[in-house]
């Protein structure tokens, strides 16, 4: 499983905006989003399940972030530390006996980090029904080097409609996490300006 960054998202200012840019002077190579597309499968056991009798959405959320931490790393080219979850949306309860399919990919790149797209799948493990969505998550990714500090990670390079469409969602949620974040210090900014004590 990845680890948090120490400091959530400080690879967010100079990200690159709109589609990825061309190749420049000093610019990362693309990468297209194939490149580091995976798919995480596991089999639910009695091991992983809550009072309920269903899988307790942590595990689901551990398989989350191992398939996000595998795209992070294979895109970046090296280690890749969990920043942030945004929208972990469980949509159906998961069994015991379902084999659970976890689909990830790099959604946009900023000048260090990454959003990683996860889609989560369920099926029973001796039918043919087709698949299930059980979930889906976004998580931010931060490129480290041997030190722990950022390093660049290349443009990813959207092939297809849906990977552009992934692509300006993800600008959407950056835009919303910056305007959230800004609005929350100016918050407290006021209150200590105020004397109030939290």
């Amino acid at each position: 499983m990845t680890h948090q960054a120490t400091a959530a998202e400080s690879e967010i200012p100079g990200a690159h905006q709109g589609a990825a840019p061309a190749e420049g002077p000093g610019e990362i190579p693309g990468k297209p989003t194939s490149a580091s597309r995976t798919t995480l499968s596991h089999i639910m056991t009695h091991n992983d399940t809550n009072l309920l009798g269903t899988v307790h959405g942590g595990v689901i959320i551990e398989l989350v972030d191992d398939a996000a931490g595998a795209v992070a790393g294979r895109h970046s080219g090296g280690p890749a530390v969990t920043a942030s979850m945004d929208e972990m949306v469980f949509l159906e309860p998961v069994r015991v006996g379902d084999l659970v399919h976890v689909k990830a990919q790099v959604n946009w790149t900023g000048r260090t980090s990454m959003e990683v797209g996860v889609r989560v799948l369920a099926e029973r493990w001796n039918e043919s029904a087709p698949a299930t969505q059980v979930g889906s998550a976004y998580l931010v990714f931060a490129a480290v080097d041997a030190d722990g500090k950022p390093r660049r990670v290349p443009p990813v390079l959207p092939e297809t409609e849906r990977d552009e469409r992934r692509y300006q969602e993800a600008q959407i949620r950056r835009t919303h996490r910056l305007a959230r974040r800004r609005a929350i210090m100016d918050l407290r900014e006021k209150r200590a300006a105020e004397g109030l004590d939290d």
